[in-house]
C-alpha cells in the first residue's frame, strides 16, 4: 500500500469509525424512556446507561496511547471498532437493565480507543503542513453525530423500537473494519515501555469518581457531606496522580508536555471553552421541547442546520487560519461562540423559526472553526516521538471537558430552576435562558486563555494545508 493511498483513504477510515461512536453517544439519550418501559424500570434508573459509558471512556482513554505503541495502530483500532460493534449488538439484545449497563461499559471500552488511536494515525501519516486539512475532514463526524443523534433516535424509536438504535452501528462497524484492513497504517513504538499501572489506578479512579459525581449530583439523594467527601477523594486521587507522574520515568499521561506553550493553551483553553459548549446538546432540546412545545424529532431538526454550517466552515477554515493566525482566530471566535450561546436566551414560543435557524447556523459555524483550531494547534510544536502521548492527553481532557460541560449545564439550569417542578413551562424556560447567559459568559471568559498565544503560533500547521478529497 503506497503512502499516497494511505493519505487518500486514512481520513475516511477514521471518520467512519468516529461517526459511529459520536452518533451512538447521543442517540441513546432519546431512547431512554422507551428503554425503561420495555425493561420495566423507571427512566431515572437508566441514568446508568449513560454514565457507565462515560465512566468507561474516562478510565480507558489514557491506556489507548500505550496500547497503540505496544501493539500497533492497525490492530488496536481494529479491536476497538470490533468491540464497539459487538457491544452494540449485545446492547440491542439486552434482556434487563444490568445487562444493558454492562454492554454499555463494553461499548465505552471500544470507543475509548477509537478517537486517540485514530487521531494518532492521522498525526503520524500527515506532515504538519497537511495536518489541519486532514483533521478538518476527520472532525466532521464529531460535529454531525451529536446533531443527528436526537433526530435519528427519535425517528427510530417512533417507527421501530429502541433496540434498532444499537443495530444501526453494525453495518457502519463492518464497513469501518473493511476500511481498516485495506488502508490503516500500522504505527508502533519499537521500544515500548511498561504500562503505568499505579498511574492508571490513580487517574482512572479520580476521573471516574469525579465524572460520576457530576452526573448524579442533583438527581440522587446524595447528602452534601457525602458529596463533599467524595469530591475531596476524587481531587486527592488526581493530585496524587500529578505527584506520581512527575516522579516516574514513564507515566500514564506525561504532564511535562504541558510545558509546550501551544499544546498547553490548546488543551487547557479548549477544556474551559468546551465547558460552555458541552451543555448545549442537552439544553437546546429542552428549550425546544419544553419552551416551544415541539416533539423530540422536530427539536432535533432545529439542531441539524448547525451540521451544515460546520461542514461549510471546513471548506474555508484553513484559509481563515492562514490569513489571520491561530491567536486572532481563537480569541475572536471564542467571543462569537459565547455571544451566540447567550442569544439563545432570547428564544421563546414567539420567536420565529428562521431566527432560531440563524442562531443554530451561527453556532455550528463558530464551533466548527473552534474545534479545528484547537485540535490542530495542539500538535504544532509537538515532536513526532511525543505524538502518541499528546494524542492521549488531548483526547482524555477533551472527553472530560465535554462530559463536565454537559453536567455543568444541567446543574446551572437546575440551580436557576430552584424548587419549581420541571413541568412548569415558564419556569423551565426562564431557567434555561439564564443558563444560556451563564454558559455564554463562561465561554467569553475562556477567550482570555488564548491571549498568551503569539502571532506566529501554529504556522507549521496552517501554512500549506491542502484539501483532503474523496
Amino acid at each position: 500500500m503506497s503512502p499516497a493511498a494511505i493519505k487518500r483513504y486514512l481520513p475516511w477510515v477514521v471518520a467512519t469509525a468516529l461517526f459511529m461512536e459520536q452518533l451512538d453517544s447521543t442517540i441513546v439519550n432519546t431512547a431512554v424512556p422507551a428503554m425503561a418501559a420495555s425493561l420495566h424500570v423507571t427512566p431515572l434508573s437508566l441514568k446508568a446507561v449513560v454514565t457507565s459509558y462515560i465512566l468507561s471512556l474516562a478510565v480507558c482513554i489514557p491506556m489507548s496511547g500505550w496500547m497503540a505503541d505496544r501493539f500497533g495502530t492497525r490492530l488496536v483500532f481494529s479491536i476497538a471498532v470490533g468491540i464497539f460493534t459487538l457491544a452494540s449488538i449485545l446492547c440491542g439484545l439486552a434482556i434487563n437493565a444490568p445487562m444493558l449497563v454492562a454492554t454499555r461499559i463494553l461499548q465505552g471500552i471500544g470507543a475509548a480507543m477509537m478517537m486517540p488511536v485514530g487521531r494518532l494515525a492521522i498525526i503520524r501519516t500527515f506532515p504538519k503542513a497537511e495536518l489541519l486539512a486532514a483533521m478538518n475532514f476527520v472532525i466532521i463526524p464529531a460535529l454531525i453525530g451529536p446533531l443527528l443523534g436526537p433526530t435519528v433516535g427519535g425517528l427510530i424509536v417512533h417507527w421501530l423500537s429502541w433496540r434498532e438504535i444499537f443495530f444501526v452501528n453494525v453495518p457502519v462497524g463492518l464497513t469501518a473494519l473493511w476500511l481498516i484492513h485495506r488502508y490503516m497504517p500500522d504505527y508502533r513504538n519499537d521500544q515500548p515501555h511498561t504500562l503505568d499501572l499505579i498511574g492508571l489506578v490513580l487517574f482512572g479512579a479520580g476521573t471516574a469518581l469525579l465524572s460520576w459525581l457530576l452526573e448524579v449530583f442533583g438527581e440522587h439523594n446524595l447528602d452534601i457531606t457525602s458529596a463533599a467527601v467524595l469530591l475531596l477523594l476524587a481531587v486527592s486521587l488526581l493530585a496524587a496522580y500529578g505527584w506520581h507522574a512527575v516522579h516516574t520515568p514513564y507515566p500514564l499521561l506525561r504532564l511535562a508536555l504541558f510545558r509546550v506553550r501551544t499544546f498547553r493553551v490548546s488543551v487547557v483553553g479548549g477544556f474551559v471553552t468546551r465547558l460552555g459548549i458541552g451543555g448545549l446538546p442537552f439544553l437546546l432540546p429542552l428549550l425546544y421541547q419544553l419552551g416551544l412545545g415541539l416533539p423530540a424529532w422536530q427539536s432535533g431538526l432545529l439542531m441539524m442546520p448547525a451540521a451544515a454550517a460546520a461542514m461549510g466552515m471546513k471548506l474555508i477554515s484553513s484559509r481563515v487560519l492562514r490569513r489571520y493566525g491561530y491567536r486572532q482566530v481563537l480569541i475572536v471566535n471564542t467571543l462569537f461562540i459565547g455571544i451566540t450561546i447567550g442569544l439563545f436566551s432570547l428564544v421563546n414560543a414567539a420567536t420565529s423559526i428562521p431566527l432560531i435557524l440563524l442562531f443554530s447556523l451561527s453556532l455550528g459555524f463558530f464551533n466548527s472553526l473552534q474545534f479545528s483550531s484547537m485540535n490542530s494547534m495542539a500538535y504544532a510544536d509537538i515532536d513526532p516521538a511525543d505524538s502518541s502521548m499528546a494524542s492521549t492527553i488531548a483526547s482524555s481532557l477533551q472527553q472530560m471537558s465535554m462530559s463536565f460541560g454537559l453536567a455543568c449545564g444541567s446543574l446551572i439550569t437546575a440551580w436557576y430552576l430552584g424548587g419549581l417542578p420541571q413541568t412548569e413551562q415558564v419556569g423551565v424556560t426562564n431557567a434555561l435562558h439564564h443558563a444560556f447567559l451563564t454558559l455564554g459568559s463562561l465561554t467569553i471568559l475562556s477567550s482570555l486563555s488564548f491571549w498568551t498565544l503569539r502571532s506566529h503560533d501554529g504556522e507549521s500547521v496552517s501554512r500549506g494545508s491542502v484539501q483532503i478529497t474523496a
